[in-house]
């Protein structure tokens, strides 16, 4: 990991100038019941790392001051959080759009049968990872039997309304070093090919763009091609992203409640700093705190701004 950070601290990216803030991206722990190769914050199993009840009561208390527009949860399977259920609910409460990012598996699981009627009640928008609309494509990349177990997530979601009348969006990773093909054309592929063989509906596709970090970086390093994927993303770069990328009204927070300008910063942990040099909490945060702080850049930077782009919400540009 620590050859890949050097690798990506000098840049000539070039400056991004923040937006009024309104999104909260929260990771709530790096516990999953899967680990994929793509994973950018080494999720699995064997993670012990959850945010706990004082940073879950700040983020409430942020969310009450009524400037958060949107709460994003993120993980491992965010989930798997004991405290999940208590901060979607309050954030509902204070009329917070809430996004899960679900990994579908986790609906089938032993103890989260109810779940997926929680994420319906509180009218909880779903980004759900399936990198293929093909079994085997899949299970290579996030474990045997995956494949199936997600279109049973995704039934189980389309019996609830999810695709129709709630908001359900599937996600595309590349499996290797390579842009994402046009989000378009793809989704279109998607929802024909899940239709007809299953049945399954949902409402938009979104493609994300590997990051050159964390457990994808440093399979890259080990098989020697990090560089190339790098001069591909530089190769694709278009200045027009730069107007759309997420750290611009979002900040990201790691399960200690430590500040970051977007998850991947977080993973490669490269937190908010104040005129002291000090990293930023929860505890420190406001609607206008981050205004005069730059957003800290580095060569992964490009991944947001080749080709299409891409962000959390998938592709910048048609």
């Amino acid at each position: 990991m620590h050859s890949v950070v050097h690798l990506l601290k000098s840049t000539q990216f070039p400056a991004v100038k923040r937006l009024n803030l309104e999104t909260l991206q929260v990771n709530l722990g790096y516990l999953c019941n899967q680990s994929c190769t793509h994973c950018h914050v080494d999720a699995g199993p064997k993670r012990t790392e959850l945010m706990q009840d004082e940073q879950i009561d700040q983020l409430i208390a942020l969310m009450k001051q009524g400037w958060v527009k949107t709460l994003d949860l993120t993980g491992g399977a965010p989930e798997m959080n004991p405290r999940f259920k208590r901060l979607v609910s309050a954030a509902r409460r204070a009329g917070v759009h809430v996004v899960d990012r679900c990994n579908l598996t986790i609906l089938c699981e032993p103890g989260y049968e109810d779940l997926a009627q929680f994420l319906a009640d509180h009218d909880v928008e779903i980004y759900a990872s399936l990198p293929c609309y093909l079994e085997d494509n899949v299970d290579r990349q996030r474990g045997k039997g995956v494949f199936d177990a997600s279109i049973r997530g995704l039934l189980m979601l389309n019996a609830l309304g999810y695709g129709k009348d709630r908001s359900l969006n599937l996600v595309f990773n590349p499996q290797g070093p390579v842009l994402p093909p046009p989000q378009q054309s793809l989704e279109a592929d998607y929802k024909r090919v899940l239709f007809e063989k299953f049945g399954v509906v949902f409402n938009r596709l979104v493609t994300i763009t590997n990051m050159p970090i964390a457990r994808f970086g440093s399979t890259l390093v080990s098989k020697g091609t990090f560089d190339g994927y790098l001069n591909t993303l530089k190769a694709a770069y278009r200045e027009d992203n730069l107007a759309a990328v997420m750290c611009r009204s979002l900040v990201s927070v790691d399960y200690e409640g430590v500040l970051y300008d977007c998850d991947f910063n977080q993973q490669l942990r490269w937190p908010v700093r104040d005129g002291q040099g000090r990293a930023l909490t929860l505890a420190a945060l406001s609607q206008h705190a981050l205004n005069d702080i730059e957003v800290i850049v580095g060569e992964h930077c490009y991944g947001c701004t080749a080709g299409q782009g891409s962000s959390c919400g998938g592709a910048l540009a048609a």
